[in-house]
């Protein structure tokens, strides 16, 4: 059964990184599974710390955008939102060039918070980073 709040857009999702830090680093979702936000992001001079690999900032803003916008496909968007309250990261191995992957699942989707468990990997497969992010869901303001 899927997690998702109707039928989300990664089109949609992918129009509104004009702008933003998302574009900046060319983060990219790639997939909706039935329970999982799938994404990328290169490793280059935009990602790269100045020793030559993937800066751990660079990761925990690719993680949490998985996480932003996993928890905000789950819930009514006419009704709530979605904001980040609190990440963490481990870093396993370095990356030194072509791309990392994303993978944000859900640990926890209760009526005001959610825990998002997000994986990131080289092309190789092998964990580059694993990162938690809690999130808080807030109501919309009425627009009486």
């Amino acid at each position: 059964m899927s997690i998702w709040f109707g039928e989300p857009s990664l089109d949609w999702a992918t129009s509104r990184r004009e702008g933003t830090l998302l574009e900046t680093l060319d983060i990219e979702l790639t997939e909706l599974t039935e329970d999982a936000l799938k994404g990328r992001m290169p490793v280059d001079g935009r990602t790269r710390q100045p020793g030559g690999v993937l800066h751990g900032g660079a990761s925990v803003a690719f993680a949490e955008t998985l996480a932003s916008w996993g928890s905000t496909f789950t819930v009514d968007p006419d009704s709530y939102y979605c904001v980040g309250m609190e990440i963490n990261a481990n870093h396993v191995r370095p990356v030194a060039e072509g791309w990392v992957l994303g993978e944000a699942r859900p640990i926890s989707r209760g009526r005001t918070t959610q825990v998002w468990d997000i994986r990131i990997t080289d092309e190789q497969g092998r964990l580059v980073c694993v990162s938690r992010c809690t999130m808080a869901v807030l109501a919309r303001p009425s627009e009486y």
